[in-house]
């Protein structure tokens, strides 16, 4: 995992309605009982094309995962609970910020798990990029 981290200092975002939340299920998980890193990323992209199509006001697709961090493990039946955020807004683009979180169903704490930074490209009925219709949330 990349970082420790007191799992007392760590609360949900203020302030924030989570775009995503789900509990993992078995047979989300590996041998050992911990999450799927695909399953996550998947879940993570749901997450991040939300904001960008209600921006985008139609169909988006995911041209980039810029990054993409594994703090801590997810684990069955953790509340996971995935913020998105516009970071940018290009022509045609709109980059995501994701942020997620775990409340571990047996000790009663909240970790964050992953941090990743999606790109998303407006895309017309024939699948060409087309200009994002939103308002700018972000910089070009």
């Amino acid at each position: 995992m990349a970082e420790d981290q007191n799992s007392s200092d760590i609360v949900l975002p203020e302030g924030k309605e989570p775009t995503l939340r789900v509990v993992p299920m078995p047979s989300d998980a590996n041998y050992s009982g911990d999450i799927f890193g695909g399953w996550i990323m998947s879940q993570v992209d749901i997450a991040g094309s939300i904001p960008a199509a209600r921006l985008a006001r139609g169909r988006i697709v995911t041209i980039a995962v810029n990054s993409f961090l594994f703090k801590q493990p997810v684990m069955i039946g953790d509340l996971v609970s995935f913020y998105s955020e516009v970071a940018r807004v290009g022509r045609t683009s709109i980059t995501v910020d994701v942020e997620v979180y775990a409340q571990r169903r047996s000790l009663h704490e909240t970790v964050k798990v992953t941090e990743a930074t999606l790109t998303y490209v407006a895309v017309d009925e024939n699948r060409r990029p087309r200009p994002v219709s939103g308002e700018s949330g972000g910089q070009a």
